[in-house]
Parts: structure tokens; C-alpha cells; sequence
């Protein structure tokens, strides 16, 4: 099962290796501080809403594993904090699993875990393409989801070994899906961004969604450098470590456009708190969770606790009092995300 063992190489690189790279433009962001915030901290709500479901906060969970038995205490973890936190959760690609019946627990544990959460599907673009809305179904039957993510992964695609080189007809299957689907889709990028013109493409094909997958966390071309030992392929993953637009960039080039989850490099919940501001509907992290998700679920909780009381804190600090008053706080923007904006 080459697709499975695939998965559990990439869980245990992103856990043992340095694995971000670049920077997703966080850092050239600033929150306007309100020295009169005439807010109780306690009273801050992060109550949100996204497709149609109601968020307890605007955190999600961004897809990390599964495809693999060793991977289905993971998913358990995760889904459970999903559920106590009443935050969305997406799952690893469900490639490994339609092929392999077999491995189909290490996703539908997550439905058993989190009966009310908001969970997201997902399968790629190519497999979309190649075997149609059977897949599809299946892979949202799987889990109970709530939304089909259909993920765009080809700078990884372009350094795996295995890896898809056939991009051609995936905007086509894409805008098939989406004109009968009964399940919202979100489009997402896995590390190298959407741009507008992108955005505009799946926009037009009928995307519910866009998560943008930026630049500056997890680069995939490091998992592959990481995996491979053919000095051609680690050459060539090298070369394209920093490939992509950052997270940031990305943000203000497709926000106002459709509802939008900020992936990729986002580290904290003043991360999160800024992507709000610049458009974004929800934050999405994967990394800062995934170590604690291998741990316990007492760790997770309080990664979870910690990042939402950071969101709950800038939120204090720049007078919001909710969600909807945080997507109108001012920002300054600085440094080369400023320069990239400008150009």
C-alpha cells in the first residue's frame, strides 16, 4: 500500500524534521491597538459562522493525516478537541483509504469522535478528475462531512517520486462537481498559495470555498527532499523550498471575494486574529497541532486553549467584541508583504 505508507512518512517528517520554510508575511502585519478597548475580556465572543455552520470560534484544524492504522489515534485526538472546542476540522487526502478499504477507519473515527463538529473532506484534484463524483461521495460518506475539500498539491506532485505530473482537466472536473454537489466544496492549496487570478478561476467553477494554503509553513517540497534519496529530486526540491505566495499575500489578493480560510503559517491567535482583519473567515493550522495530537489529548487541549485565549486577548486589545468587529480592525502593513502588495 504505497499510498498509506506514503501517509505515515509524511506524519513522521513533519513531527522529526525541519520541515517550514520562509516566512507567511505574519510578521509584516500589525493590529491598530485600541488604548480604550471599552470591552470586558472576559465578555469577548468568538462565536462564528462559516457555510452555513455555526463555529465556536474561527479556528480550524487544518488537514493533517490519515490513511494509515497508525495514524487513527491521531485523528481520535484531534477530532475530539474539535468537538470540545466546537471548531471545523478537515482530514488528510482520503486517497489511501478509497483505495485501500482497509485504512477507512483511520478516518471515520472522526465522525464517532466529533458528532457536532464541522468536518471537511478530502481528496485531490487528480483523483477528483480520474474517478469522478463516485469518489467524491465516498470520501464525504466516510466521515459524515459537512464540506469536500478538493486539494491542489502539484509543486509536491512536481517533486514526489510517485508523483502526479498530469495537471490538465482538473478546473473542468472541478466546476462538474461543483454544479450538482450536494455538499459544499472548498478549493485548497497545500503550501504555495492562491492567487487572484486562481481565486477568480475557482470562483467561476463554483467553489463555495477557497482555502489559500500559503507560503511559509509547511513546505512540501521539504517533506519530499526529506523522503527521497534521488540527488535529482533533492536538487530540484531544494531549489523550490520557498516556492509559492505567502499566506498573507494571498489573503489580500482573494479576500472580499468568497468566504476564505487563511492557512499556512499560521503559528498563533494573534496569526489568527490578523487573518481575520485582512478578510479571512476562518484561521486554519495544522504543524502546531499535529506534535501535541501525538501526545495526549491533554496536550491538545491546551494548544487549543492557548491559541484561542491569544485570539481572545488581540481581540480585547483592539476593541472587539466579537468576530464581526474584529473583520473591521485596521491593520499596518509593513515590510516585503508591503512590497509585495505594491507592486
Amino acid at each position: 500500500m504505497q499510498t498509506s505508507s506514503r501517509k505515515l512518512d509524511h506524519l513522521r517528517i513533519c513531527c522529526e524534521r525541519k520541515v517550514e520554510v520562509g516566512s507567511a508575511g505574519f510578521e509584516d502585519v500589525r493590529l491598530v491597538h485600541a488604548a480604550l478597548p471599552e470591552q470586558d475580556l472576559e465578555d469577548i465572543r468568538l462565536e462564528t459562522a462559516f457555510l452555513g455552520a455555526s463555529l465556536k470560534a474561527p479556528l480550524f484544524i487544518a488537514a493533517m493525516t490519515g490513511g494509515h492504522p497508525a495514524t487513527t489515534a491521531v485523528n481520535r485526538r484531534l477530532a475530539r478537541v474539535a468537538e470540545r472546542f466546537g471548531l471545523g476540522m478537515g482530514v488528510g487526502s482520503q486517497r489511501a483509504a478509497l483505495e485501500h478499504p482497509e485504512v477507512v477507519e483511520s478516518f471515520a473515527v472522526v465522525r464517532d469522535e466529533a458528532p457536532h463538529a464541522f468536518l471537511c473532506a478530502n481528496l485531490g484534484a487528480v483523483q477528483l478528475r480520474d474517478h469522478g463524483v463516485e469518489w467524491a461521495e465516498r470520501a464525504v460518506e466516510m466521515i459524515g462531512a459537512d464540506a469536500l475539500c478538493i486539494h491542489l498539491n502539484f509543486l509536491q506532485e512536481a517533486i514526489q517520486p510517485e508523483g502526479d505530473h498530469n495537471a490538465r482537466g482538473c478546473l473542468a472536473a472541478i466546476a462538474e462537481i461543483c454544479e450538482d454537489f450536494k455538499t459544499p466544496v472548498i478549493v485548497k492549496e497545500t503550501g504555495a498559495g492562491i492567487s487572484r487570478e486562481t481565486a477568480r478561476l475557482l470562483w467561476g467553477a463554483g467553489a463555495a470555498a477557497i482555502d489559500l494554503g500559503g507560503a511559509g509553513g509547511t513546505s512540501w517540497a521539504a517533506v519530499e527532499v526529506e523522503r527521497t534519496e534521488d540527488k535529482e529530486l533533492r536538487s530540484l526540491g531544494d531549489l523550490f523550498l520557498d516556492w509559492g505566495i505567502p499566506t498573507v499575500v494571498s489573503l489580500a489578493e482573494v479576500a472580499g471575494t468568497g468566504p476564505v480560510i487563511a492557512t499556512g503559517g499560521v503559528r498563533t491567535g494573534i496569526d489568527v486574529a490578523k487573518a481575520v482583519a485582512l478578510g479571512a473567515s476562518l484561521g486554519g493550522m495544522a504543524l502546531p497541532f499535529l506534535r501535541p495530537a501525538m501526545q495526549s489529548d491533554e496536550a491538545l487541549d491546551a494548544t487549543a486553549g492557548t491559541v484561542l485565549q491569544e485570539l481572545r486577548v488581540a481581540m480585547f486589545l483592539t476593541g472587539s467584541g466579537c468576530i464581526a468587529d474584529l473583520a473591521r480592525a485596521r491593520t499596518y502593513i509593513t515590510g516585503e508583504t508591503r512590497q509585495m502588495l505594491e507592486i
